[in-house]
């Protein structure tokens, strides 16, 4: 190994009576691990490493049925989690470090984490972020010692501030599973308890917002995005009170950031395929023209305060759209925009922006679209769309959310089945109100559909291509051509020739 050990580490001593009680704590390791940990776990034969190891990877990948068979013989046996690759290595056979080199730990640390066992088998430098467990065995109980270096003692303090809200609400008895989250840095479980009961723990910290980047601004302020869970515990609780499948919630620590609420399931409104099941995107746009027809308030109470639902004003769509010139613009072009260049296409922009009509606003959640509703097959009604990832939500334009929806950026909804939603919602707002101006909704939502769709081209450019995230890059030659379908209208012919050669 040829990593740098890091700061003094924590010691943690827990008396272990029960199998439960072990794999409580694996689930608490497994809950926080990241790439380039090693976890190391010593303790005579039958202390109990592998049913240890077997616990943690189960959780990681949130397979709780998950086959961990010792690697005593193969030595060492991969497993693909969600978030992070692990690589479970048995020593024991191991005569020394030349042997432990051809089993390539330390590229193992380099793309995910390793879960040693028999560490004292081998001579090898500390690890910057290990944790070592020592299982010992007193009688009929066993003794489990924890050593923490570099990030492990923080991170296992959080962990320990989740175990406690799930002892506190219900589900102490619950097994903790990673879930795949979004392309923020909240983290996600799914607490499974003994009697099949599932809950969603929602693992959200407060963060500082970013460096300025707007006029002295961060984009975190300019954007309005949630910094803490207080606009999600706010837009929860006033969209289930208004009848909207919303995720319930159990219990939440609004100091620590944590939040365990209702497990909608897993089922979306795609089928196997990836393709959109018409009846389920019918459904969604009923909801949202359902949404859309009534007032909702500005101010909402929440933990005796208050939270003001922000306006998804000009400066936010600008700095959304200041994505496509930072990130996509240099990938396609193979060099950045000058200032003069970025603002001219910002200034197009903001002209073509002042035309929106500022009266027509509603809530606007940013993000409806595919990942974020679930299908709630034993409801009735709109009740079987269930919606998450509500804490953006902001007082905006109607037409954004069915531009989210109708022009998903991860699915392929052809144009024929974007007509038929789109003129199924326009139907339906008419129904309600007689005076609802379609021309001027048709306006508004090529021009909000253009607007997400540079957003998205700039997010999903940097997160494929800077942040590694690869998948994203799949999804660029569908947005690409919603994007040229927007600016076919008329409102936008201005904007045409910015993006001549970048599509």
């Amino acid at each position: 190994m040829t990593i740098e050990a890091g700061p003094s580490p924590a010691n943690y001593q827990f008396e272990i009576s029960t199998e439960t009680a072990t794999w409580r704590l694996a689930e608490d390791v497994a809950a926080v691990l990241q790439t380039g940990d090693m976890v190391t776990l010593s303790g005579e034969l039958g202390a109990g490493k592998t049913s240890f190891a077997r616990a943690l990877i189960r959780s990681a990948t949130g397979d709780g049925a998950l086959d961990v068979p010792s690697p005593t013989f193969p030595i060492r046996i991969d497993y693909q989690a969600a978030h992070l690759q692990l690589a479970h290595v048995d020593l024991y056979r191991i005569s020394g470090n030349e042997d432990a080199d051809e089993l390539g730990l330390d590229e193992a640390l380099e793309t995910g984490a390793v879960i040693a066992e028999w560490p004292d088998r081998i001579d090898w430098p500390a690890v910057q972020n290990q944790l070592d467990i020592n299982i010992i065995m007193t009688g009929d109980e066993r003794r489990i010692e924890l050593t923490a270096a570099g990030t492990w003692p923080a991170r296992m303090e959080r962990s320990r501030l989740i175990r406690a809200l799930l002892d506190a609400s219900g589900f102490a008895d619950g097994q903790r599973l990673h879930v795949v989250g979004d392309a923020s840095a909240k983290a996600f479980e799914r607490i499974v308890r003994t009697d099949g009961e599932t809950a969603i723990l929602m693992n959200a910290p407060a963060r500082a917002p970013g460096p300025a980047a707007w006029n002295g601004r961060s984009y975190d302020d300019v954007a309005h995005r949630a910094l803490d869970i207080v606009p999600f515990l706010a837009i929860d609780t006033a969209l289930a009170e208004a009848g909207i499948h919303v995720p319930r919630i159990i219990a939440h620590d609004r100091a620590e950031g944590l939040v365990l609420s209702e497990d909608l399931g897993g089922e979306g409104i795609t089928d196997d395929r990836g393709e959109p099941i018409a009846e389920r995107y019918e459904a969604a746009i009923d909801l949202l023209a359902l949404m859309h027809g009534r007032t909702w308030p500005q101010t909402l109470e929440v933990d005796g305060g208050t939270y003001r639902v922000p306006r998804y004003d000009t400066d936010a769509l600008l700095i959304e759209i200041s994505l496509f010139a930072d990130w996509h613009v240099p990938h396609v072009r193979g060099a950045e925009y000058s200032p003069v260049e970025r603002q001219g296409f910002l200034d197009a922009w903001r002209a073509i922006l002042a035309g929106l009509d500022d009266t027509a606003t509603t809530w606007v959640m940013r993000d409806f679209h595919s990942p974020n509703i679930l299908w709630q097959p034993g409801a009735a009604g709109l009740g079987r769309v269930g919606v998450i990832d509500i804490q953006d939500t902001l007082a905006g334009h109607p037409a954004y959310d069915v531009a989210s929806l109708a022009q998903d950026a991860r699915v392929d909804v052809r144009e024929e089945m974007e007509r038929t939603l789109v003129a199924r919602y326009c139907a339906a707002r008419r129904a309600d109100n007689p005076r609802f101006d379609e021309a001027a909704f048709a306006e508004a939502y090529a021009i909000l559909g253009a607007q997400r769709a540079t957003k998205v081209l700039g997010a999903f450019t940097r997160l494929a291509y800077h942040d590694g995230r690869l998948g994203y890059a799949d999804h660029l030659p569908r947005v690409k051509n919603v994007l040229a379908r927007n600016l076919k209208h008329p409102v936008l012919s201005g904007l045409r020739v910015w993006y001549a050669d970048l599509l």
